[in-house]
């Protein structure tokens, strides 16, 4: 049983973890190969902002495969 739960903690962990990584690698290459020449783009002019925005959208593109779940909502309402 604490091996399930220990898949389960390191899928939820894992899984993000890999979808920053793969934006963030993402980020540079469209910085390197696409990104604005003349300096006046805000952020494929500047290769850390670059991977910053793919990182943030590798998070939450692989936090919907993260495997968390929702709890229903009870309403509540008189």
């Amino acid at each position: 049983m604490e091996t399930l739960i220990a898949k389960i903690k390191t899928r939820k962990v894992l899984v993000p973890l890999i979808g920053v990584m793969v934006g963030l690698a993402g980020g540079f290459a469209y910085y390197h190969f696409i990104g604005c020449s003349s300096g006046s783009c805000a952020i494929t002019s500047n290769p850390w902002l670059s991977m910053l925005w793919g990182a943030s959208v590798g998070y939450l593109i692989a936090d919907m495969f993260s495997g968390r779940s929702k709890k229903p909502v009870e309403n509540n309402e008189i």
